[in-house]
């Protein structure tokens, strides 16, 4: 799970719980917003157990890995206030995500 993952997991799993399995689909879209919220979240507060997660990631700490993503370097241990609304407002958008995944795959099905 990391900022730049995230977004494209949960449209992709909107889109195929919308076509695999219509009537659960917002059941399932549910419960999978939660687990990446938990887990997203515990990453980047750095919770404990989420160390074997971000270790296999070959990141710094969970923050680092949700922020860069292995892809970028920017120095989480100065990351502030603005820094934490930002991520804040990156995990407001996960049902948004799914959402419009949902709404794809609804489509895609009907077609």
């Amino acid at each position: 799970m990391s900022f730049l993952i995230d977004p494209p997991l949960l449209y992709l799993n909107g889109a195929a719980y919308a076509r695999v399995a219509p009537r659960q689909a917002q059941r399932l879209a549910a419960g999978t917003v939660a687990l990446f919220w938990l887990v997203s979240v515990a990453l980047y507060l750095d919770r404990a157990w989420t160390r074997p997660l971000w270790r296999a990631c070959r990141a710094r700490s969970g923050r680092d890995w949700m922020i860069n993503s292995g892809v970028f370097s920017f120095d989480v241990r100065r990351a502030g206030a603005g820094t934490h609304l930002l991520a804040a407002l990156a995990f407001c958008a996960y049902p948004l995500w799914i959402a419009l995944g949902l709404r794809r795959g609804a489509r895609r099905r009907a077609a």
